[in-house]
């Protein structure tokens, strides 16, 4: 299914202004197009579904040290909040734990998605626990070569990230998947 995604602007690159009035059109997990909106409706709005934000559209936000995050803390389960807090837990508090991998793993995934809450596309590792690099493989979060997003561009992954004004997050989508949107 085609996802025309309409925005204030987009960005293809990692620098500059944004192209006003811009929008992209998603094809599975490919851009199918990146073109003024009205054309780009015109085109194809009668087979795509449109999604409205109110942002600029970006190749979204690179974590250099995302798996290094993801291994040095542990973040909470929120079932666990009454006991350990909402925040992610690190030093001596997550020595006394008891890890195993399937709390790595867990916890992994919860940090993932704090990760797509910002905006995050891509981050690096090395990896050293293997429940943590399935996380982030599941996840679709994207290992870039040469160390940040690739520019957006037709044809490429279906990988960006829509920010507000204030910076903060409206959508993340991997692979074409929509896979954090604010409420």
């Amino acid at each position: 299914m085609l996802t025309l995604h309409h925005v204030r602007g987009v960005r293809p690159g990692h620098a500059g202004e944004p192209l006003a009035g811009y929008a992209v059109v998603v094809d599975g997990a490919r851009i199918a197009a990146i073109g003024p909106y009205e054309e780009l409706r015109a085109a194809h709005g009668d087979r795509a579904r449109v999604r409205e934000w109110d942002g600029v559209l970006t190749p979204g936000r690179y974590e250099p040290e995302g798996a290094a995050l993801l291994e040095a803390a542990y973040h909470p389960d929120p079932r666990e909040a009454g006991e350990l807090g909402s925040e992610p837990i690190t030093g001596e508090a997550l020595a006394a734990l008891g890890m195993t991998e399937t709390r790595w793993g867990a916890s992994a995934r919860r940090g993932v998605q704090r990760l797509l809450a910002a905006g995050t596309t891509a981050l690096s590792g090395p990896f050293t626990r293997p429940a943590v690099r399935t996380a982030v493989q599941r996840s679709g979060l994207a290992e870039p070569l040469g160390g940040r997003p690739r520019a957006l561009t037709v044809g490429g992954a279906a990988d960006f990230a829509v920010f507000a004004e204030d910076g903060s997050c409206l959508a993340t989508v991997l692979a074409g998947r929509l896979v954090y949107r604010r409420r």
